[in-house]
């Protein structure tokens, strides 16, 4: 389980199918599965689930309540719920059976503001293919470790050898998938397609193709040519984006939605203004634009080469969310300026968080990641709520959650984050 997928309502959890198609269940394996969904029927019919969702709508909607939390341990869920703990065979039916045990566990263990759903989630298969060039990717074995590429633009000349993306969209496998599912929960719980839009990593595209420093040389060297590369690559995304617009394949992301880098969706503000109920446009939706590969590249050129391509979508969504593990300091006025329906801004462990409240204040969602390592290295519990209480009591007034989140180990003790969430779960009631 060394890979990640996301999930629409999850996040980031073990990809133990690996892409598979439903197979055989054995005897009692179609029990355990829908024993299994029934108690989180019953947790998602608790009153406190009413209560968090009802919170989500005020805190989007920058109404002044509490602030919302959220876990998200991603690379560690494999030391939470090990493959040993799993009895199913089939790969696939064991990715439905993690699902369901890892939320039993949440709401056992982790008393956080995650909102259990009695519903369950299939993705539309797209298959998006390449850019006429790849990257060769030199990965350890162990796939949740750090990996290099080699790019395959090496001279300016090579941008002629591009093409655009093609998007097949599988409603034959998308179908045989969620009849699978249907069939095994029938009468406990719905099963809903997803296809979710494609983030705004336009600059994580470029990178791959030409390498991140030598983007930063070209900025200077050949600007021109640049901005030829970045209008490809742009036109190459919008044109799948609009294809699975038009072709009315995408899905609202306006529930409980992991809709950017751990901000939730939920909202009353989306579907916009003459939806018909089916056709979900751009305009219903929540938009995402990240830089990640910018984090030493200033307001300018990160304006000049990113941010004004990333607008042809971000203009066109209902709301915005922007950032991730970037630290946007000295990118706010850059933001605030020029991304419209701005409503969640990232606020990662390396950006000034005194000079996120400054800028940001009320007038924005301050998705705030704390540092994880807290959790890992010398793990202190009454640290660790000094630095909640800290960030807390100096955020007063603004709208900010605190999304906790690339923990890539617990050093498997699971009872960390379970203190973790405990301590965040006091201060944030305070």
């Amino acid at each position: 389980m060394g890979t990640l997928t996301l999930v629409p309502n999850a996040g980031y959890l073990p990809d133990i199918a690996r892409g598979a198609g439903p197979g055989p269940l054995l005897p009692g394996e179609r029990g355990l599965l829908r024993s299994l969904a029934n108690q989180v029927v019953e947790i998602a019919a608790h009153p406190k689930q009413a209560q968090k969702h009802d919170l989500w709508i005020r805190h989007n909607r920058l109404e002044q309540v509490r602030p919302l939390f959220l876990v998200f341990p991603e690379d560690a869920w494999t030391e939470i719920l090990p493959p040993g703990q799993l009895e199913l065979h089939d790969p696939f039916w064991r990715q439905q059976e993690w699902y369901l045990k890892h939320l039993i566990y949440r709401d056992r263990m982790l008393p956080d503001d995650f909102v259990v759903e009695p519903e369950l989630w299939t993705r539309r298969i797209v298959r998006w293919s390449s850019w006429g060039l790849e990257p060769r990717f030199i990965r350890p074995a162990d796939t949740s470790g750090a990996y290099c590429w080699e790019a395959p633009i090496k001279e300016p000349a090579d941008i002629a050898r591009l093409r655009y993306p093609e998007v097949e969209v599988d409603e034959f496998e998308t179908q045989r998938n969620w009849a699978a599912l249907s069939e095994v929960f029938a009468g406990i719980m719905p099963v809903r397609i997803s296809c979710t839009l494609p983030q705004g990593d336009l600059i994580g595209v470029a990178a791959k193709l030409r390498g991140i420093q030598q983007i930063m040389v070209d900025m200077y060297d050949r600007p021109e040519w640049l901005h030829e590369l970045m209008t490809f690559i742009t036109e190459g995304v919008m044109r799948g984006v609009k294809y699975l617009e038009t072709s009315s394949y995408l899905t609202l992301n306006n529930g409980f939605h992991y809709t950017d880098s751990g901000g939730i969706g939920l909202t009353s503000e989306l579907p916009g203004p003459g939806f018909d109920g089916k056709h979900v446009r751009l305009a219903d939706l929540w938009g995402f634009g990240v830089a990640q590969e910018l984090s030493e590249v200033g307001p300018r050129q990160h304006e000049e080469f990113v941010l004004n391509y990333q607008l042809r979508l971000l203009e066109q969504c209902g709301l915005n969310a922007y950032g991730c593990c970037e630290p946007l300091t000295h990118k706010f006025d850059m933001l605030t300026k020029r991304v419209p329906q701005l409503r969640r801004i990232s606020i990662s462990p390396w950006c000034n968080f005194e000079k996120a409240l400054e800028k940001l204040g009320s007038h924005y969602v301050l998705s705030w990641k704390p540092d994880p390592t807290l959790l890992t290295q010398n793990f202190q519990p009454e640290a660790c709520r000094s630095f909640i209480r800290r960030r807390m009591e100096a955020a007063r007034g603004c709208t900010i959650e605190m999304v906790l989140k690339d923990t890539l180990t617990l050093e498997n003790e699971p009872v960390r984050l379970e203190q973790w969430c405990q301590i965040a779960r006091e201060e944030v009631e305070k």
